[in-house]
């Protein structure tokens, strides 16, 4: 079994891979930019980022109709640590 299987078993791949996404990036990003970068639908990523938001691992900046999203302080955290497992089972 690979890595990237072997990560699935412990993580949903999605929000995982957002929050690595929104990590790498260090930088404020449209949620279509993060869907396309995941390979996933914006309605679905929508919902993952309703669930993150609730979670304090994201935060929303509005400027006018647009929303730039980040990571908080906690979504480092996080994002940090999905990244050093990630790395452990490859």
């Amino acid at each position: 079994m690979d890595g990237n299987n072997l990560f699935g078993i412990f993580f949903r791949d999605k929000p995982a891979l957002l929050l690595l996404s929104l990590r790498n990036t260090k930088r404020e990003v449209y949620a279509s930019t993060v869907a396309k970068e995941i390979d996933c639908t914006y309605s679905h990523v929508v919902k993952i980022l309703k669930e993150l938001e609730e979670g304090n691992l994201i935060s929303f900046n509005k400027t006018g109709r647009l929303k730039l999203l980040t990571l908080t302080k906690r979504g480092e955290q996080v994002a940090e640590n999905i990244a050093k497992v990630r790395s452990l089972l490859k």
